[in-house]
């Protein structure tokens, strides 16, 4: 039986395959930006294979820039790897890691898949927010913590 991911901390040496895995950055310096603080900030976490530590399957950024509250401002997952448990394992290590009664993420409306993966791991709507991306309404959900 396969082992599903690990997830460590991002170090700096991780970033040409952060870069790699997520296509955004080859067209968005803001991207590779925003990455690069959150490794420096100890915000970014990186799933890696079971039985292959350097191979990086996906990663995400946890801080507290929503008003103050734990929020997930970015997930990717590589291409290959989704379906297998990925997305779960990333937002399942934020969950643990969060210090506040709530956390908090969003997604674009046409983002079907995120949506899908937000109501399997518990997150629960939280409002909308207009005229990020035109005619594509940010979505907030959170995750009520016990």
């Amino acid at each position: 039986m396969a082992l599903g991911p690990h997830m460590r901390l991002a170090r700096q040496a991780d970033l040409a395959a952060l870069f790699d895995l997520d296509a955004i950055t080859q067209c968005q310096d803001s991207r590779r930006e925003f990455i690069t603080r959150a490794v420096a900030c100890g915000q970014c976490w990186v799933a890696t294979d079971a039985e292959n530590a350097a191979l990086l399957l996906g990663y995400g950024v946890l801080d507290n820039s929503f008003f103050g509250q734990d929020f997930i401002p970015l997930v990717v997952v590589r291409d290959s790897a989704r379906r297998r448990g990925v997305g779960v394992a990333i937002l399942r290590g934020f969950e643990s890691r969060a210090l506040g009664a709530k956390l908090f993420t969003s997604t674009n409306a046409s983002n079907l898949p995120m949506q899908a993966l937000l109501e399997k791991c518990g997150f629960i709507g939280s409002g909308q927010v207009e005229n990020l991306d035109e005619g594509d309404p940010e979505l907030v959900f959170v995750k009520i913590r016990a």
